[in-house]
C-alpha cells in the first residue's frame, strides 16, 4: 500500500483532478461520519479518491490554463495523449482500469463505476448505500469547491453543453434521481446539505494526502 499522493504523482494526475478528488473524499467522509453506524467509509474514501484518475483525457486543456502550470500546456497534451495511448478514449473505462491496475477491490470498483451523471438513476434504484454516498459526493464537487447540486448541476451543464456530456438542469432524470439521493441520504443523517462546505471538509484534507491505497 502507498500514500494516495505518490499514486497521483507516479500517473502524472493534474492538479485540479488531485484537488477534486480529495474534496470528493473530504465530502464522503463527512458523510460517513455522520452516519448513525457507518459502512462501508474505507471502500467509499478509496473510490472517491480513485474515481477520476483517467478524466484527463476528456480535458479541453484550454478552459483552465491556471491548472496546467508549472509544466505548461504542450506536456499535458502529451500526458493526455499517454492515457489516450494506455487506457482507451473512453474516460469512466480509464478510471477503472486504473482503479483495477492499482488493485482494487470489487467494491470499490462497483462505486467507481456509479459515479458520474449517467448513472445516476441507476445508483438511485440500487439502493447501495456506498454507491450513493460516492456519487452524491462527486456531485457536491464543482472544479473550485463544494457547491450545492444545483449549483454543480448548473456548472456541468455550462461545461458540457456542447459536448457529448450534456447535463440536463430540469428536475427530470437523472438530475431529479440526484436530488432523491440527496434527500435519501440526508433523512439518515444527522447534518444537512448546507453543513457540507469548503471549510467543513478541511478536517479531512491533510488526513486524506496520507491514505493508503
Amino acid at each position: 500500500m502507498r500514500p494516495i499522493s505518490d499514486i497521483y504523482t507516479e500517473y502524472k494526475i493534474i492538479s485540479n483532478l488531485r484537488e477534486h478528488m480529495f474534496r470528493v473524499a473530504g465530502v464522503a467522509m463527512q458523510i460517513c461520519d455522520s452516519l448513525e453506524v457507518p459502512e462501508q467509509k474505507e471502500t467509499i474514501i478509496k473510490a472517491c479518491l480513485l474515481h477520476d484518475m483517467g478524466n484527463v483525457i476528456k480535458f479541453n486543456l484550454s478552459h483552465f490554463p491556471q491548472f496546467l502550470e508549472p509544466e505548461g500546456l504542450d506536456y499535458w497534451k502529451k500526458v493526455q495523449i499517454e492515457f489516450m495511448d494506455k487506457y482507451g478514449k473512453n474516460e469512466h473505462e480509464a478510471n477503472l482500469k486504473i482503479a483495477k491496475e492499482l488493485g482494487s477491490e470489487k467494491e470499490v470498483l462497483s462505486c467507481i463505476n456509479a459515479i458520474g451523471f449517467p448513472f445516476w438513476c441507476q445508483v438511485n434504484e440500487s439502493g447501495n448505500i456506498a454507491e450513493r454516498i460516492c456519487s452524491y459526493a462527486d456531485t457536491r464537487v464543482a472544479p473550485y469547491g463544494v457547491v450545492s447540486v444545483h449549483e454543480r448541476l448548473a456548472d456541468g451543464y455550462n461545461r458540457y453543453k456542447d459536448t457529448d456530456h450534456p447535463v440536463d438542469l430540469k428536475r427530470e432524470t437523472p438530475s431529479a434521481c440526484m436530488y432523491e439521493i440527496e434527500e435519501e441520504l440526508f433523512s439518515k443523517l444527522r447534518i444537512k446539505p448546507e453543513d457540507i462546505t469548503d471549510e467543513s471538509i478541511k478536517i479531512y484534507l491533510e488526513k486524506l494526502k496520507d491514505y493508503l491505497i
